[in-house]
């Protein structure tokens, strides 16, 4: 064996050796979720159309980890959405529109930095069998604050059932001060067949154009019960990010949902005086393995007197294809107060949506039946 031969080799055990001490690993996943939509007013006029995301809105992500020692690990996320109907970006305006932070987890918690979804948004599963993204769910009828840019987060360990969640999304802009940006608090408790918690976003409006400085809020409270083949929900909730835009009276958000203008709003919306209660009742119940069924009832109450609330009813099953495919049907009615125009929503905008004078003060009924798949 000559002198380059055994370079060779010695180079290539290093770099075998140095493989096998590695601890990264980089995970590209996704998912794909597309319903046939039915949705009709009691105007008389009705809409069918092919839309993406009635439970998990379609993606595709990439996500990596690294042992560093001593109990430390690095995290990242970046996560785009995609609209499956089309095949065009969820967001024209981002590539990863849904995520994109670095994390350092350590013993005593995990802090991340970057574009994250909201608490409010990670509790969907605690909130209703649906996840709270169908037709069904009244708390995404009424718009769940998703994700903000400039994101600061720690994630407490688990003690006791307990965990903490912490956020601070930065305003970046002048004139703000550390008033400014999307604040969070999330408590998490989990014990046996039990869990409850709180999850809550509050903003303040922009220092240098506000003529309404009242905050936006969003709290929700929830409580989930296993009793062996299904789980009861039950969430309760209070907010002032509701307002009206072209598609109706109440379809539009204040404090944009997924972030906008350095993650503040205006604060020249008279609507912001107005409180929404929100609540909602459901159970699953798995009658096989591969066969679960769901019923919910919700409702908005409109605290100043308006009459701009709904309630809903919703029936719905998933079949479990298998580990990673799902098909699904839900039937939903929505019943809008006299002065409301709430509608429906899933986990993305329905593409095929009713809206104006079909939705304000109407009664809506919604199918949806599709398939989910996870790779």
């Amino acid at each position: 064996m000559n002198q380059h031969t055994t370079a060779a080799l010695l180079l290539a055990g290093a770099a075998c050796a140095a493989q096998a001490q590695s601890t990264a690993s980089t995970v590209l996943y996704g998912t794909f979720d597309e319903y046939i939509g039915y949705i009709r007013s009691s105007s008389g006029n009705s809409i069918t159309g092919l839309n993406d995301g009635a439970i998990l809105r379609s993606r595709l992500g990439v996500r990596g980890t690294e042992e560093l020692g001593n109990g430390l690990q690095m995290k990242f996320t970046l996560e785009q959405g995609v609209n499956a109907d089309t095949g065009s970006g969820a967001d024209s305006s981002r590539l990863f529109d849904r995520q994109a932070w670095i994390g350092l987890n350590t013993p005593y918690g995990e802090f991340r930095a970057g574009r994250q979804n909201t608490q409010v948004f990670y509790i969907g599963g605690a909130i209703d069998y649906t996840e709270r993204t169908t037709f069904g769910s009244i708390f995404n009828t009424f718009g769940v604050p998703s994700r903000y840019d400039n994101d600061l987060s720690y994630k407490s360990p688990r003690v006791g059932g307990v965990q903490v969640d912490l956020h601070y999304a930065l305003p970046e802009k002048a004139g703000q001060g550390a008033a400014g940006g999307v604040r969070q608090l999330a408590i998490d408790w989990q014990q046996g067949v039990w869990r409850a918690g709180y999850a809550g976003v509050v903003a303040s409006p922009d220092a240098t154009t506000a003529t309404v400085r009242r905050k936006i809020e969003y709290h929700n409270l929830y409580a989930n019960y296993r009793y062996g083949p299904g789980t009861v929900y039950l969430a309760a909730g209070r907010s002032n990010n509701s307002t009206a835009n072209a598609a109706g009276r109440n379809a539009g958000s204040i404090l944009n949902n997924v972030a906008a203008a350095g993650n503040g709003f205006a604060g020249t919306d008279i609507n912001a005086n107005r409180f929404y209660n929100l609540w909602e009742l459901s159970f699953d119940y798995r009658i096989s393995p591969q066969f679960r069924v769901g019923a919910m009832v919700g409702g908005v109450h409109d605290t100043s007197g308006g009459q701009a609330g709904a309630r809903s009813a919703n029936l719905g099953a998933y079949y479990d294809l298998s580990k990673r495919t799902l098909l699904y049907g839900f039937a939903t009615v929505l019943n809008n107060q006299a002065n409301a125009g709430f509608r429906f929503s899933s986990s993305a905008a329905p593409s095929a949506n009713l809206a104006g004078a079909d939705i304000d003060g109407r009664r809506l009924t919604g199918l949806q039946l599709g398939i989910l798949h996870k790779f």
